[in-house]
């Protein structure tokens, strides 16, 4: 029994009509940003001549790149240019994903469309929607679970990486019943999905939050939120790019993406 959970559930009641108000009012006051075009794209590496690393992104807004023009200088272009780099390795990247899409969206819309037959890298980035529609920790792992188990039997040797979750509690356009309700309950989802991924090899879940205090020191810069925040809610620019970065390194750090590519993996 997730006795958190249940104790943010008592906490919570007495937010949830204001909570339903604020969500309306913050829905009429954000405005509505496309999702970045160029969804795929090629990372050459001048170090190296092997098969290029593949690598698919899927999830949510943010990894549909919501508040940037292009996937290029977003979240998955940024990220495969660091793997290459890091790798010495050339990286063909893909996004799958949808603004709006909770995990039970990807079980059933994006999952079903991926034809690729090989990838050797995954990263999938979601959990804000769920928290959006009130999905409960044990609903989230048993989704978790399904995507996990479906892509490790079409991909056996694939890496699979969950990226940190969406920081509720940093979001500028978001009141405080808002964040305190969503953004516990979003941080709940991520210790679930944390224990979950202990379950099986190659799966990790890169646990760092999202700092925009500490990215401002590191850069030398006043933590204004519009520079982290296109809309007060979706990522700008920079952060796609810091937070691809964080990312990249995370993923390197596994053997899986040296290792040469199963000879299974050339069969036609």
């Amino acid at each position: 029994m997730n006795f958190k959970y249940l104790a943010l559930g008592i906490l919570s009641v007495p937010l949830l009509p204001l909570l339903y108000f604020d969500a309306k009012r913050v829905r009429r006051k954000i405005p509505q940003l496309h999702e970045a075009s160029n969804t795929e794209g090629f990372c050459k590496s001048d170090e190296s001549s092997e098969i290029p690393l593949k690598l698919l992104t899927i999830g949510e807004s943010t990894i549909a790149g919501v508040g940037v023009e292009s996937h290029e200088t977003g979240f998955s272009g940024t990220l495969a240019k660091e793997l290459s780099e890091k790798t010495s390795k050339g990286v063909e990247w893909k996004v799958y994903a949808k603004s709006g899409y909770s995990s039970k969206d990807i079980i059933e819309k994006i999952l079903p469309s991926i034809d690729e037959k090989e990838v050797d890298i995954i990263v999938l980035g979601m959990g804000a929607n769920d928290a959006f529609t009130l999905n409960t920790p044990g609903q989230w792992k048993k989704n978790i679970i399904e995507i996990i188990t479906h892509l490790q039997t079409k991909y056996p040797q694939v890496q699979i990486c969950f990226t940190s979750m969406p920081p509720i509690k940093k979001f500028p356009a978001f009141s405080f019943s808002m964040r305190f309700v969503l953004g516990n309950l979003v941080e709940n989802l991520g210790e679930e999905l944390a224990r979950t991924v202990q379950s099986f090899e190659n799966v990790s879940y890169y646990d760092k939050p999202i700092d925009v205090e500490k990215w401002c020191r590191e850069l030398g810069i006043e933590p204004k939120p519009e520079l982290f925040f296109s809309d007060g809610v979706h990522p700008s620019e920079l952060t796609y790019q810091i937070w691809a970065k964080d990312t990249a390194l995370e993923i390197s750090k596994s053997s899986v993406i040296y290792s040469p590519r199963p000879e299974t993996h050339h069969l036609p």
